[in-house]
């Protein structure tokens, strides 16, 4: 089941049509106490996120779900364009007092701030991003610091980042970095979510929060 394209907006435009798709999502899939609370909580978590990306975003959100062994796999998901320059980049940040992005506060922010850094880069300098410290986190949730290539990376991608590498690279760094530890576990997109995976197109930006149902 998949349902209609809504149109989301930076100045959360599409809020409530989005809000009622998942309604409707999970009326169709029978979905029932817990599992109902997490999509509604989910879709409001992705609503969150793009308030703030950037001025004039606008993405595509649908809600789908596909039959799978005991359950149902589901599946929110963003797209948007590459729309945004090096001269539309210089201008955001001038916004900020400090002259540096600040967004990367919190796992949705962080979340938010990868979308951000697929929209405003080439695939080359996506992929070569979290090269400074204080972008490290980034670095850790690519494809490139995984063990084995994952499975969402197609020919049709050109650069990824998933909150499941994130977490597994910052697992082995506990001790280095408790209070990134601490924010991943009070998180709540990344407690009751399967994995949310940011991924690159050459012209397009697609965002999959993915949450497995039983039953």
């Amino acid at each position: 089941m998949k349902t209609d394209t809504i149109e989301i907006r930076g100045d959360l435009h599409g809020k409530e049509t989005a809000l009622q798709a998942a309604e409707k999502f999970i009326s169709y899939n029978s979905f029932r106490g817990k599992d109902a609370v997490h999509i509604r909580l989910l879709t409001e978590e992705v609503i969150c996120m793009v308030n703030g990306i950037m001025e004039n975003f606008r993405g595509e959100l649908t809600l789908e779900s596909t039959p799978a062994p005991a359950g149902h796999l589901c599946r929110i998901r963003l797209t948007a364009n590459k729309t945004v320059n090096a001269l539309q980049e210089n201008r955001l940040m001038s916004i900020s007092t400090s002259g540096k992005n600040e967004a990367a506060k919190g796992i949705l922010g962080k979340i938010r701030e990868a979308v951000r850094i697929s929209m405003q880069r080439s695939a080359e300098e996506v992929n070569d991003a979290g090269s400074s410290p204080a972008d490290s986190w980034y670095a850790m949730g690519t494809y490139h610091n995984a063990q084995a290539e994952p499975d969402f990376v197609d020919e049709y991608y050109t650069g990824y980042w998933s909150l499941n590498t994130y977490r597994d690279s910052l697992s082995q760094q506990k001790k280095e970095a408790p209070a990134e530890w601490d924010e991943l576990e009070k998180s709540v997109i990344a407690n009751i979510s399967d994995d949310v995976k940011v991924g690159i197109r050459s012209g397009a930006t697609e965002v999959v929060i993915e949450k497995f149902v039983k039953g």
